[in-house]
């Protein structure tokens, strides 16, 4: 017993050693968590960006079986009439909203027709792994995710009952871009963009040039940032400078549409020099 109590009297902890070795634990805990989460933001980033990368690829080769035609890019209104007529057309098919619609948890429904033929019918391109915001009601019925986080440029592909004389109604005064080859530089031009939960419905990414509005708003998933696939192939991770243009990704957060606040035009400006082109033929080639 005398042996036991010199051993463990000899060779324990002082109070003052195990507070030292806790405070120490807890420095390292903070300088390598925070690291460890990057590390986590970046991988989810670059996994969400490999995503949208697979479905521009499966839309590029949708244009060279069509003959050049980009996939039909449709209103609400639309989707949901072929739908019923078991019409697939759209380059997807579920309108999302933060209701109990199945739309919103519906597979099948998310690579049936348009460009999912050629994503192997596989669902998990059309998310981001970021992107698991669900309304309130939607997380009682024990919902952890909506199907897709990624729309099409509105002004890129057949936009249906939006088009008249070949000019899109919602911005007559720009192009329509029907087919890959009538987009005058295809690396400035995006097909696909990550959207903001709040915003995305029908993948019709819709803003207007002229009017410093938001209507559909990016997302921000990535630090600030979304994703946009482009003409050419090539993607971009870009990030936004306004707190305006990044609301918290969650439910009813954007309050859309809202006018861009002054002196925040930049991230309009830069979406929309990217969107379309001025149909006027002194500029149809440069730009807007």
């Amino acid at each position: 017993m005398q042996q036991r109590r010199q051993w463990s009297g000899g060779n324990g902890f002082t109070l003052i050693e195990l507070l030292t070795v806790i405070a120490v634990i807890a420095i390292l805990a903070a300088l390598v968590l925070p690291v460890l989460a990057a590390s986590r933001s970046k991988g989810y980033a670059i996994s969400c960006l490999n995503n949208e990368r697979q479905l521009m690829l499966a839309s590029l080769v949708y244009v060279g079986d069509f003959n050049d035609v980009l996939p039909y890019n449709l209103g609400a209104a639309e989707i949901k009439q072929l739908e019923a007529e078991s019409q697939f057309w759209n380059w997807t098919t579920p309108v999302m909203s933060w209701e109990l619609d199945s739309d919103n948890t519906n597979t099948v429904l998310l690579t049936q027709g348009g460009i999912g033929p050629y994503t192997s019918g596989t669902a998990r391109l059309y998310r981001c792994p970021v992107d698991s915001v669900v309304s309130d009601i939607q997380a009682q019925a024990g919902w952890t995710a909506r199907v897709r986080s990624i729309s099409m440029n509105a002004m890129v592909g057949n936009a249906g009952q939006f088009i008249t004389a070949g000019a899109n109604v919602n911005n007559p005064d720009y192009v329509q871009f029907l087919k890959v080859g009538q987009i005058p530089q295809p690396a400035q031009i995006f097909v696909l963009t990550e959207e903001h939960p709040d915003s995305i419905n029908d993948g019709y990414f819709l803003n207007k040039p002229d009017s410093m509005t938001w209507m559909d708003l990016p997302a921000s998933y990535h630090n600030g940032a979304a994703n946009l696939a482009f003409a050419d192939g090539h993607l971009e991770t870009h990030p936004w400078r306004f707190a305006s243009t990044k609301p918290p990704a969650q439910p009813d957060a954007a309050h859309l549409p809202f006018p861009v606040p002054a002196g925040e035009q930049a991230d309009f400006q830069w979406l929309m020099d990217r969107t379309t082109v001025d149909s006027s033929p002194q500029t149809s080639t440069s730009g807007w």
